[in-house]
């Protein structure tokens, strides 16, 4: 099972209603991040940067083309523009993934 984080900020004032809008996730979202082999999704903060982390049981690299592909996540990630700032891949369309350099199992 391969790993992915990524991070992002949360524009000023707005923390609540990110966890607002993502105690009420769509269930057609949580749909294709399922189709791709996305589990144990996580997403912490502090002050106004957020840290996510999933495991990919597909790969990390069919998760972020299907997310590219997918018009639901371009719906979410327009939704999502007002309350966060996230740079995405250029090359993917994903979150760029963070670079692992340390694990304790």
């Amino acid at each position: 099972m391969e790993r992915y984080a990524w991070k992002a900020t949360v524009k000023d004032g707005m923390l609540e209603e990110y966890i607002r809008r993502h105690n009420e996730i769509w269930p057609e979202l949580v749909e294709v991040l399922k189709e791709t082999g996305i589990c144990n999704y996580t997403i912490w903060n502090v002050g106004s940067e957020l840290f996510g982390y999933y495991e990919c049981e597909k790969g990390a690299d069919y998760a972020a083309k299907v997310q590219a592909d997918s018009p639901v996540v371009d719906k979410w990630n327009e939704y999502m523009k007002d309350v966060m700032v996230m740079e995405m891949d250029p090359v993917t369309g994903a979150q760029p993934k963070l670079t692992q350099v340390f694990l304790l199992e």
